[in-house]
């Protein structure tokens, strides 16, 4: 793949951020990425540009974190255009440049395949996000990345905590760093203890380009909805529910849950998987995903390696 020879030197936003902001995001990444290791020295970071304030957020706090960090690390912006009508990739790509930083722009019609697959009407989220999965992973691979950078952030989080344990019947979320069930990957989210408050205020402030989420022509999943709704209602009536939540993620007291399995002490193994990537918990799709998903990640993925 072809890069940018331009060594990084610091993000150029349209616009200069609220720097009483930036002060608090840049305190809350860099505290997530030594409190989980997120980040050693010559690591080279694929960090994933989907055109949201979160992404856009993301790239500029690592950019400001490389800039101030006692080691060395790369970054490489990636965006993954899916062939969405409208997606304006060119404007995108013209925008990365300009903040100098090695920069790829993938290319892979997936948006053709999910209509394809999933009925009109149904959040095709679930799909999309899978295919999505093998294509990063290989572009990782191939561009010489051991770690993919996420802009998930703290209402991400918990809000996937509240979408598994209700409608999956899973104690789980969205991991802060997680390596990929075939080892080659390590995907990191910088963000998880930032609100979205916060980023949304910070990404304003710095006017950045931002993209419309619903090119893809999908409905926001119902269940996502009454969950955003449910922590609105709560945090009116009692300020923090959020915070408490995301510290509640941090303080499990596995005595008192009934997974018998804990009997046998503490689970600390994992399966690789990430609910962004592999389940429906993250979309909480109201409908299952289509039979054919593992098959069509995997076609997308040996595309995207060749």
């Amino acid at each position: 793949m072809q890069l940018s020879n331009e060594l990084s030197r610091g993000p150029v936003p349209p616009h200069a951020p609220d720097r009483r902001l930036e002060k608090k995001l840049l305190h809350l990444a860099g505290r997530a990425i030594a409190q989980y290791e997120m980040i050693a020295a010559g690591d080279r970071i694929l960090v994933g540009i989907s055109g949201g304030k979160d992404s856009f957020a993301l790239l500029y706090l690592l950019q400001t974190l490389q800039a101030r960090a006692p080691i060395p690390f790369e970054l490489v912006a990636v965006n993954l255009d899916q062939g969405h009508p409208g997606f304006p990739a060119t404007q995108l790509e013209a925008y990365l440049r300009s903040q100098h930083v090695p920069v790829k722009m993938l290319r892979e019609d997936t948006y053709a395949i999910v209509k394809r697959l999933v009925p009109e009407g149904e959040t095709t989220c679930p799909v999309c996000s899978r295919l999505r999965r093998g294509i990063l992973y290989n572009a990782a691979q191939e561009l010489g990345c051991n770690k993919i950078a996420l802009g998930h952030h703290r209402d991400d989080l918990i809000e996937s905590l509240l979408l598994s344990m209700l409608f999956s019947g899973k104690t789980r979320s969205m991991p802060p760093k997680l390596q990929s069930d075939d080892g080659r990957n390590t995907v990191i989210r910088p963000l998880c203890l930032t609100p979205e408050d916060d980023i949304k205020a910070f990404a304003e402030s710095a006017q950045f380009p931002i993209i419309p989420c619903d090119l893809c022509g999908s409905q926001e999943n119902l269940q996502r909805k009454r969950v955003k709704r449910l922590l609105a209602e709560l945090e009116q009536d009692h300020p923090g529910v959020r915070d408490s939540l995301l510290a509640a993620m941090g303080n499990v007291m596995p005595a008192h849950l009934l997974d018998a399995r804990l009997a046998q002490g503490p689970r600390t193994v994992d399966d690789g998987r990430d609910p962004w990537f592999d389940d429906s918990d993250s979309c909480a799709s109201d409908a299952p995903a289509p039979a054919p998903l593992t098959q069509l990640g995997k076609a997308a993925a040996g595309r995207a390696g060749q």
